[in-house]
């Protein structure tokens, strides 16, 4: 008997963060399981007293949260100094339990289970508790209504709280821990969404999609390899790949995710993910806005750690305390550009593949005068000043009117009204392409021009476009992953901006392998922030 009241009965369970109770209680005469916290033994009596402290404070938290979709918190109570959780009793196994007995279940079931989990996860992250170890084990079907309960937030983490597993080692489950809880760095919501995203995977395929041999592995496969959603979770793969960005910034959000999940539930198929609308400036992509006086760079590029992007940050923090010695590749992916990557015009490539038109519709506007005549093109500012460039770059001045820095030994290639910039084997493509405004604006014109992306890029995936404000001119954001030209090329992956300024409209971009993406969005970055019209 603790507390006077709860009769422990038998045990029902055992985890990292304790054993659960099937006991009674006596005053109220119904069942209820008990979970009993371990207290660490070679703690002083005053750290065990904190410890107490926290998880009885960090407990009470939970147990205001009131959501149909999360484990009822009846009491939590102390006997013996030591902490006991009283919650509901739920008669089913876990997801867990599930998948072992009868398999994978299929895309309707999970999103079913995802949007419940996904609008008890809003419910929680409203009240500012964190999960931060979401997985199937964690997650309780009822037996006879299916009802979808997120228990054991044991190792939750309640905002302005010192959390009950703070003690400097890891905690959770690293096949269904976000990368950026893997280096350590303070975590938000979108922690507990990435798990959301590789529990899905599990449910539709029966295997975690970063389930290595070792530790090592899985922490490589979270933070570096290629993510690779199995093949089942292909009517749900907008939602799993935008739960499974790398990236929390671009990750997708839970009010969004849910969104897609019901629809899928009640149309059957899930819709496009809508584009969120923010400013656009180089510092929400990891990188200063000015760079006079610029950091200095490796021929490489690389930049200091205190302005690497974030993702930068998240590998070389992980390689150097697991990983020493493993190569550095992104493998988000991403998205690429048609023809020679380039721009939204009409025609076709070198390559073959087929452009896309300015307009994006039949008939629509004709394109702009080349960037490169004189016809019809505004006279530039003569005492337009040009831009510095940083250590490893250097300023080209066009022909078609604009000044921007791009790595040193990239080559200009004009191809009509495109202007590229091609590194050696044309592994990085910097590309331009400045026409007269088209209807619509910016959005318009990359809306239309990701509109053709299936029929004008094989493989087309993930393609995403968000208005933006660039130097406070109107502005969109366009990135895409595909297939590339040829199997040996590979997938690649492309950032792209396009805005209006000075009466013509200017769109710059950059593609790369996916293995090489963040140095593909150093180029991007430094090219549209050193743009400069002459």
């Amino acid at each position: 008997m603790i507390a006077g009241r709860y009769r422990l009965e038998a045990r029902i369970g055992r985890g990292g963060m304790g054993v659960v109770w099937r006991a009674t209680d006596q005053l109220l005469g119904r069942q209820v399981a008990v979970k009993e916290i371990p207290l660490d033994e070679t703690l002083s009596a005053e750290d065990a007293r904190l410890q107490r402290e926290r998880t009885l404070r960090e407990a009470g938290a939970v147990a205001r949260l009131s959501h149909p979709h999360i484990m009822v918190v009846h009491d939590v109570v102390e006997q013996d100094e030591r902490p006991y959780i009283v919650m509901e009793l739920i008669d089913g196994g876990s997801l867990a339990d599930r998948i072992s007995a009868d398999g994978p279940v299929d895309a309707a079931e999970a999103a079913r289970i995802g949007a419940d989990l996904l609008s008890a996860l809003r419910a929680a992250h409203a009240a500012g508790v964190l999960h931060r170890d979401i997985k199937p084990a964690n997650v309780l079907v009822e037996s006879g209504t299916g009802r979808v309960v997120l228990t054991d937030f044991g190792i939750a983490q309640v905002a302005g709280a010192t959390t009950l597993t703070e003690t400097g080692s890891f905690v959770g489950s690293p096949e269904y821990t976000a990368p950026e809880r893997m280096s350590g760095a303070r975590t938000g919501p979108e922690a507990d969404l990435w798990s959301l995203g590789a529990l899905l995977c599990t449910a539709l395929s029966g295997e975690s999609p970063f389930r290595r041999d070792s530790l090592g592995g899985i922490l490589h496969a979270v933070v570096i390899d290629e993510i690779r959603p199995p093949a089942q979770a292909g009517p749900l793969l907008p939602v799993v790949r935008g739960l499974l960005e790398r990236d929390p910034e671009r990750r997708l959000d839970a009010v969004e995710a849910e969104r897609m999940l019901r629809a899928f539930l009640e149309t059957g198929r899930t819709p496009p993910r809508r584009a969120p609308e923010r400013a656009y400036t180089p510092t929400q992509r990891d990188l200063p806005v000015r760079r006079s006086p610029a950091p200095e760079r490796s021929r490489s590029g690389r930049l200091p750690a205190s302005v690497r992007s974030r993702r930068g940050v998240l590998v070389a923090a992980l390689l150097v305390a697991v990983l020493a010695g493993a190569g550095v590749s992104a493998a988000v992916l991403l998205r690429d550009r048609d023809g020679r990557d380039g721009g939204t015009t009409s025609g076709s490539s070198a390559a073959g593949t087929p452009g896309r038109s300015a307009s994006g519709t039949a008939g629509g506007s004709a394109p702009g005068p080349s960037a490169g005549s004189s016809t019809g093109t505004a006279e530039p500012a003569p005492a337009a000043t040009l831009p510095s460039a940083p250590s490893g770059y250097h300023v080209a001045q066009d022909p078609a009117g604009f000044a921007l820095a791009v790595p040193d030994g990239f080559t200009r290639e004009p191809q009509g009204e495109r202007v590229f910039y091609l590194s050696s084997g044309e592994t990085f493509r910097l590309g331009v392409k400045v026409t007269d405004p088209q209807p619509g604006g910016p959005l318009g014109v990359m809306r239309r021009a990701a509109a053709k992306g299936p029929e004008a890029n094989p493989g087309y995936r993930d393609g995403r476009v968000t208005s933006v404000t660039h130097r406070g001119h109107p502005a969109a954001f366009w990135e895409f992953t595909w297939d590339g030209f040829s199997a040996a090329e590979g997938a690649r992956h492309t950032y792209d901006l396009c805005w209006e300024e000075k009466g013509r409209l200017y769109d710059v971009w950059v593609s790369a392998p996916v293995g090489k993406v963040r140095e593909a969005k150093e180029h991007f970055d430094v090219a549209v922030d050193t743009f400069t019209v002459r």
